[in-house]
């Protein structure tokens, strides 16, 4: 059985898919938690954009080390909902466009003129996460199947991102692959194609139709992440 990425960056669909994939195929799927599931415990009271760069990033190898727990464990196999590439990427790009709508390059430059030690160790600690992450993900799956960038963003009120931020992140993932040597499966379309078109490449035959998959994977998303409270705003 195959080690299985479902590569791409905010709001492409990943989680989704990953589950349907899993429903479909009866392959089990891993979910690296999301950072306001690990933010009450590594940082209480806090949303995330209070957050600074390093919290940030300590976020983000939690996530990375939950990540690496659960897949160890599936040894016959598995459907990653993303890589650790992507948790060193969303930190790192950080750096480049901020996190919010309301950042620009003339914000970003004074953010780090006026916080200058605090930007030169995040870059420093980021360059030691992104060895890691990249010498994991190289070595740790076999498909990479990527989502790009077709659904609209949806803002939550919790993302620490933007549109821009998201393109860019995407633009930056590839450059990344392409450096790795790992040449992405691009999965486009609606649901069911994408859906349709990564079994074809599996050569595998549904347990279940498309169409349950998708319903099966909609509603377990819905009960096992949507609901999960987010964190409080000041």
């Amino acid at each position: 059985m195959k080690r299985i990425v479902i590569s791409g960056t905010y709001c492409t669909g990943k989680t989704t898919l990953s589950m349907a994939l899993s429903q479909a195929t009866g392959i089990p799927s891993t979910h690296a938690p999301t950072m306001r599931e690990i933010l009450p415990d590594l940082f209480p009271g806090k949303n995330l954009k209070q957050c600074s760069y390093p919290e940030l990033l300590r976020l983000g190898m939690e996530r990375f080390k939950n990540r690496l727990e659960a897949e160890i464990r599936l040894t016959s196999g598995f459907i990653s909902d993303g890589c650790p590439i992507q948790e060193w990427l969303y930190g790192s790009t950080r750096l480049i466009t901020g996190a919010y709508p309301d950042e620009n390059e003339w914000t970003m430059l004074w953010k780090k003129i006026k916080n200058y030690r605090q930007f030169r160790d995040f870059e420093l600690l980021l360059k030691g996460f992104e060895g890691m992450a990249r010498t994991y993900t190289k070595n740790s799956y076999e498909i990479f199947f990527h989502l790009p960038v077709e659904f609209p963003f949806v803002e939550d009120g919790h993302r620490p991102t933007s549109e821009r931020f998201r393109k860019v992140s995407e633009e930056r993932l590839l450059a990344c692959y392409n450096e790795l040597g790992i040449l992405p499966i691009i999965v486009s379309g609606t649901m069911h194609e994408r859906l349709a078109h990564m079994l074809n490449h599996l050569k595998l035959q549904p347990l279940i139709t498309l169409d349950q998959a998708i319903q099966q994977a909609i509603t377990l998303k819905e009960r096992n992440f949507d609901a999960i409270t987010l964190e409080k705003h000041n």
